[in-house]
């Protein structure tokens, strides 16, 4: 299996294609087998040597069980009464393992794209390690902001719901929620999408590796001011629809890192329609290929 050694844990990744190397930084909770396997191809065909991860505590990486799973309830409170996180890990910890995943694999600098929590680590990374960044993309994520914390309630009420008990319910779950938070302008791939749940729970089922990742996102606090100082260029890409997101959070982003480019696509919620990617996949590969040193 590919799994290398990264910031003393074992990260499981896959690489499709040649060239410039492009790392997909995936959400919460969410395995590389949710991006879609279009999209990944689309990008190798671009000229990217496209590199998928599954985060800590999620798919075939490492686990860390012996970290108690924070209540969700019980973080949420805290954050929104300024009160101190204890969380087994920060979004600086998940940024620390990409620059071990690419120290691993012998690149000196890549591109790096995430989407939701997966942007919110690679503005983490243009902090803590911006040698090792050609580019950054930022899709659907925020930076930190209390106020970006309040999303649409049915959105924020499937995200933070109880753990499926089945695959059945996992699947339905999944359906689910991107019928809460996806576009309203593009259509839903429902079969895709279910096939892409239940090849995740096959996978890997591990519900306590969402709790610790929703802990790393609140005990990380706002970026803002910090994200200020980077000067790795920076696309910033949100949907114009999106309830889980809101737009204002992609549009802060972009406020707050100098010479930062937005890419608001209209109709586009919290997921990655086909429909929408001749936008998402021409803003990331027309970025990449502008900065190719």
């Amino acid at each position: 299996m590919p799994l290398v050694c990264a910031n003393g844990i074992e990260l499981f990744f896959e690489e499709t294609g040649e060239g410039e190397p492009l790392v997909l930084v995936i959400g919460i909770g969410a395995q590389l087998v949710y991006w879609p396997d279009g999209f990944i191809a689309n990008l190798a065909e671009r000229g990217f040597r496209v590199i998928t991860v599954d985060n800590r505590d999620a798919g075939l990486s490492t686990k860390l069980g012996s970290r108690r799973a924070p209540k969700l309830a019980e973080l949420l409170a805290r954050r929104v009464l300024g009160l101190p996180i204890a969380a087994p890990y920060t979004l600086f910890d998940m940024a620390d393992d990409l620059a071990g995943l690419v120290d691993a694999l012998g690149i000196r600098r890549a591109h790096f794209v995430g989407v939701s929590m997966g942007g919110m680590i690679v503005q983490s990374m243009a902090l803590r390690h911006p040698q090792r960044m050609k580019s950054l993309t930022s899709v659907m994520a925020h930076t930190g902001e209390l106020a970006h914390l309040v999303a649409a309630p049915r959105a924020l009420g499937v995200l933070l719901g109880p753990a499926p008990k089945s695959r059945a319910e996992a699947v339905s779950r999944a359906e689910e929620f991107y019928k809460a938070v996806g576009s309203t302008g593009f259509a839903l791939d429902v079969e895709s999408l279910r096939e892409r749940a239940g090849r995740a729970y096959d996978r890997c089922f591990y519900p306590p590796g969402f709790a610790r990742q929703m802990a790393a996102i609140l005990a990380s606090g706002s970026r803002t001011n910090a994200l200020r100082g980077v000067r790795v260029p920076s696309l910033v890409i949100h949907g114009s629809v999106d309830p889980l997101v809101r737009p204002r959070g992609g549009r802060d982003t972009a406020r707050a890192i100098p010479g930062a480019e937005m890419l608001m696509i209209d109709g586009m919620g919290h997921d990655l329609p086909a429909g929408a990617w001749d936008a998402l996949l021409g803003g990331i590969a027309g970025h990449a290929h502008a900065h190719p040193n």
